[in-house]
């Protein structure tokens, strides 16, 4: 550092001047530039005079040069700035530090004047003595009115320009600061890497250096964030407990925001970025790596969270830093949370990385050795080339072992990983929730709850159903019910992975077996639909519209009872429990009340008469009656036309509701039979019941309708499924036969165990199962298990982590005491992170346990 500040030393007896001549001689042509050595500029007249002096051997010589002066060499004495293109050995000579200390006791130096020390420096092309070096000016981010200027030799570190900033502004030690590099007015850049020289960070004289303090709440002054709160001034008085921090939604960023709690409660991880070990352990020359900004970027989201000065941090930066090295964590769709946890365990450990220049290490075989000393030498190998906080916290090693079945060859290695991909002993059955709709049409529906097989049929489900029921499984037919219509009507052939839990399944009795089967009887799919009170003429439509409401019925019907008049008499037998058949006075009554309506309702049958040519069966109504002689013929003709008229319209009340053949959707309407009066269903068995409101509001009870009741099987509680860790470990440690694909066939029996040399055990649970494949869609499922962790180290500890059900996006911590050997209490720590984003998108589960 190159300072104005004055040299002072006392003047010592100088020997004789031969001698002094010699050794300064003798300095002079042994001392070479070498980089990083100091050297001093003397003013060149000073210098000849010196000589002079010396080489005429008489003290008392008038050409005694006295006390060391430059004063020529200075562009002005107040700020002691050296003048412009000085040239050496015409201005200035250069004299190495050893001979400048001697001169400098024999004859000291004016005072006040500085000692003009210079570093050589190593450029590109030549190494020289840095006779101008960096003139740069120093300011606080909190004050940038306070500027000081200072030097500094291109051979310096950043690092020097940093403490010479906290002496100057009277930082106190320990504090984190970083510091900027600001070339224009509007143009900063972070100086990340504080160990490298003034020369390659590109800090030229004129520039400035900023120096930011970090804020007591872990954020910087220049990168603030934003505070989920109503004021500033609230979030700045809140105090809290450390960590106890959210972290706010970025779109859909929760897969991110639980791996982040998940690290911040690992307590090794934590408290070396707290004291800023993390500091002096940035590697930024590490090809693998990302300069250092993934570990500062995740350092400051820690100390924010740990500040106790948050309700939550919104971390923006950190998210876009992820971004930037990972493009496939771009944007703010949904993403797999252990794949970003991946990420950022590996950036860390590059980041973070001891070692600089990675050696090539030669593997050997086990050769028959120990497990001990081949495992020892494995991870000595991998710590040769991997050494940082993360391999010291999360890796380990698998051992694996191969057994060639026909030379019995075994082959042992050892290979390192970061965290366990387990897979879940998933039970066989699955528990599904029905409702069994009988034949007895006074009987309500019933609610069971079923334990059938995960890969078995939908036979099977009508098999346990009619265990229960004591109806034959070959009388049921399963249907999915969704929003008043069938959505689907299973076989019995299909499997019932294609039936998820959210579906609302209901198993029909009937009266024959399965509706593929040819017979006298036909399946109809039964809807009911409520009719609008208008018809809308203008769309050049002449049916009403038509609502679904209740549930679907699903029923058989012979064939040759498929006319309106024999199927409204099933249908309301059928219908009997919620459907009140009309008395015969109140069809009197209503017979009688139609006198008052006809002239009203004569132009809308006109107008049925001459564009529809009736309305379905009421159609025929004008020449049944007249066949029957009902309407006199000596009444004039628009007077039997009336009477015909009223009869049809009593007739026509009598009924319920109407009969129409529909599509599966229970929209469209299709054409009749022949005849006109019967249906024909060689290609469509749905049919509607259509319901005039009126008639709905007086006769179908919809909370009976609605009624149900609940099987026994619904009592029992459903016991969640529970597995322990270790039953986790052994499948993923399984014997394993490879195929005759894998280039390991000829040894084709692996075994994986673990080698406990890390502190913090990281797993991932493989919570999705393949259902079934359509086409290019695979489709999964979900798996949901409760699992307890029992965990050993070195046969040390026993302990018993239990792992409750939490709500979405939660972190829960789990705090046990474990009891040792020696019966010395230790307090284990685990943190359990469970992602749930939506059926279709990313879940999973990652656990760390602090050992």
């Amino acid at each position: 550092v190159i300072m104005a500040t004055t040299t002072s030393a006392a003047v010592t007896e100088p020997p004789g001047l031969e001698t002094q001549r010699k050794e300064i001689e003798s300095l002079l042509q042994e001392h070479e530039l070498r980089a990083g050595d100091t050297w001093y500029l003397v003013e060149r007249r000073w210098y000849e005079q010196w000589k002079e002096y010396v080489e005429t051997g008489d003290q008392n010589s008038s050409s005694f040069p006295g006390q060391i002066d430059n004063t020529e060499l200075f562009e002005e004495l107040d700020s002691y700035h050296l003048k412009e293109r000085l040239v050496e050995n015409e201005d200035f000579v250069l004299i190495p530090a050893e001979a400048w200390h001697k001169l400098l006791a024999w004859y000291g130096m004016v005072e006040v004047q500085p000692a003009l020390e210079r570093k050589v420096v190593d450029l590109p092309s030549l190494v020289k003595v840095e006779v101008y070096p960096v003139e740069i000016f120093l300011c606080l981010h909190s004050n940038m009115e306070n500027v000081v200027t200072a030097q500094f030799s291109r051979a310096d570190h950043i690092h020097t320009i940093q403490k010479v900033m906290m002496t100057q502004f009277d930082v106190v030690e320990g504090a984190e600061t970083r510091l900027w590099m600001k070339s224009s007015d509007t143009s900063c850049e972070r100086l990340r890497n504080v160990h490298v020289r003034v020369l390659d960070s590109c800090l030229s004289s004129g520039m400035t250096v900023i120096m930011e303090m970090r804020n007591a709440d872990g954020t910087w002054p220049s990168s603030r964030p934003q505070i989920m709160r109503n004021s500033v001034e609230e979030q700045d008085s809140y105090r809290g407990q450390p960590g106890v921090c959210g972290l706010t939604n970025l779109g859909n960023t929760c897969f991110m925001n639980s791996a982040l709690q998940c690290l911040s409660n690992t307590p090794p991880l934590t408290e070396y970025f707290l004291r800023n070990a993390y500091l002096e352990e940035l590697n930024f020359t590490n090809p693998l790596g990302m300069k250092g900004e993934i570990a500062e970027a995740y350092a400051d989201v820690i100390k924010q969270m740990w500040s106790g000065r948050h309700y939550s941090v919104v971390p923006r930066i950190f998210k876009t830093k992820v971004g930037h090295f990972a493009s496939q964590f771009l944007g703010y769709q949904q993403h797999d949370s252990q794949e970003l946890l991946s990420f950022l365990l590996d950036g860390l450990h590059e980041d973070l990385n001891r070692v600089k220049n990675k050696e090539y290490i030669e593997l050997r075989d086990a050769a028959g050795r120990p497990d001990q000393e081949v495992a020892e030498e494995a991870w000595r190998n991998h710590r040769r080339r991997n050494d940082s906080a993360i391999v010291d916290t999360f890796h380990g090693l698998f051992k694996s072992t191969l057994v060639c079945p026909e030379c019995r060859k075994v082959s042992v290695t050892f290979d390192p990983f970061c965290y366990l991909s387990v897979p879940l002993p998933v039970s066989k059955d699955r528990v599904m929730e029905v409702f069994f709709v009988s034949l007895d049409p006074v009987a309500k529906p019933v609610q069971h709850r079923l334990v059938v097989p995960k890969a078995g049929k939908v036979f099977d489900l009508c098999s346990v159903l009619s265990e229960m029921t004591n109806i034959p499984a070959n009388q049921m037919v399963v249907a999915d019910v969704f929003n008043h219509r069938f959505y689907k009507l299973y076989h019995a052939d299909e499997s019932l992975s294609c039936i998820l839990d959210r579906d609302d399944i209901f198993v029909y009795e009937l009266n024959r077996g399965s509706m593929e089967e040819e017979g006298d009887e036909v399946v109809l799919a039964l809807y009911l639909r409520e009719r609008s009170h208008y018809r809308d003429y203008g769309s050049g439509s002449s049916s009403y519209g038509t609502s679904l409401f209740g549930h679907p019925l699903l029923m058989t019907v012979p064939r040759g009872q498929c006319s309106r008049d024999a199927l409204y008499h099933l249908f309301l037998q059928r219908l009997a429990r919620y459907v009140r058949p009309p008395d015969p006075s109140e069809e009197e009554d209503e017979e009688e009340g139609e006198d008052d309506d006809d002239d009203d309702d004569e132009e809308e049958e006109l107008y049925k008469t001459q564009t529809n040519g009736g309305a379905g069966h009421q159609q025929p109504c004008e020449e049944e009656e007249e066949e029957r002689g009902e309407c006199p013929p000596c009444l004039p003709q628009a007077n039997r036309r009336q009477a015909k008229r009223k009869g049809c319209e009593a007739r026509r009340r009598k009924l319920l509701f109407s009969i129409q053949a529909v599509n599966s959707n229970g929209t469209t309407e299709r054409g009749m039979g022949e005849d006109g009066s019967a249906f024909s269903f060689s290609s469509q068995p749905y049919v509607a019941m259509d319901w005039d409101p009126d008639m709905k509001k007086k006769y179908y009870n919809e909370n009976e309708a609605e009624k149900y009741v609940k099987h026994q099987s619904m009592e029992v509680p459903h016991q969640q499924t529970t597995v322990q860790l270790q039953e986790c470990i052994e499948l993923f440690t399984t014997v394993e036969t490879l195929e005759e694909e894998n280039p390991w066939y000829y040894c084709p029996t692996p075994v994986i165990s673990i080698y406990p040399t890390l502190s913090v055990l990281l797993c991932h649970w493989k919570l999705f199962r393949p259902l079934d494949i359509f086409h290019i869609l695979l489709r999964y499922s979900l798996i949901v298990t409760l699992i307890k962790y029992k965990i050993k180290s070195s046969a040390i500890y026993t302990q018993y982590l239990i792992m409750t059900k939490q709500k979405l996006h939660e972190v829960e911590e789990v705090v046990c005491r474990a009891q040792r050997q020696d019966c010395v209490e230790a307090q284990i720590w685990g943190r359990v992170t469970k992602h749930f984003c939506s059926i279709e998108g990313p879940q999973e589960h990652i656990g760390l346990h602090y050992l």
